[in-house]
């Protein structure tokens, strides 16, 4: 007895919005809130990828309903304008799926210079989640998908958490899940 697709309840008038929404699990995340009636706001840095991605959304349910918002996890600026344009458009939201997500980068830094995984993966979305916890309080949901790999990391190190002495691209995507 598994979980499956045809569990998902009717969403129809509901509001979703998922990060990183333009291909693999946010796209599929799409096309399962949207196959089940909920409009979709597509949060994903790409414009490009993510019209081919409503295309496939759509092709796989024709009246489904997305929108694409423009935003960069790894810049609190970005974060923050995709945000008031969501709080403009949509005053509640039922589902907030966090899936965005950079895996095993080589050492770089976020618009505001932190460690880009623990800035993506993390923070970016504790702050989307922040600037949106106005629309969310009426029983919205909040989805944040993590790895298997959050078993293998360490702690944060409060004096090191950008891991500056010693740098391994999996330790830190470790620990940004």
């Amino acid at each position: 007895m598994g979980w499956s697709l045809t569990d998902v309840h009717d969403l129809t008038g509901r509001v979703a919005v998922v990060t990183g929404a333009s291909s693999g699990l946010g796209l599929e995340t799409t096309k399962a809130l949207a196959g089940a009636g909920a409009h979709v706001v597509m949060a994903a840095r790409d414009p490009a990828r993510t019209t081919e991605a409503q295309e496939r959304v759509r092709a796989a349910h024709p009246t489904a309903s997305t929108e694409f918002v423009d935003m960069d996890l790894a810049s609190l600026a970005s974060i923050e304008t995709a945000a008031g344009k969501i709080r403009a458009t949509h005053p509640r939201i039922d589902i907030l799926v966090n899936n965005a997500g950079v895996m095993a980068t080589p050492p770089r830094r976020t618009a505001d210079g932190f460690e880009m995984q623990f800035g993506v993966n993390h923070l970016g979305h504790w702050a989307l989640t922040a600037h949106l916890m106005p629309t969310l309080l009426d029983g919205g949901r909040v989805v944040s998908v993590t790895s298997f790999a959050r078993l293998n990391a360490r702690p944060l190190d409060p004096d090191d958490p950008h891991l500056e002495k010693g740098y391994d691209p999996w330790r830190a995507y470790g620990q940004s899940k």
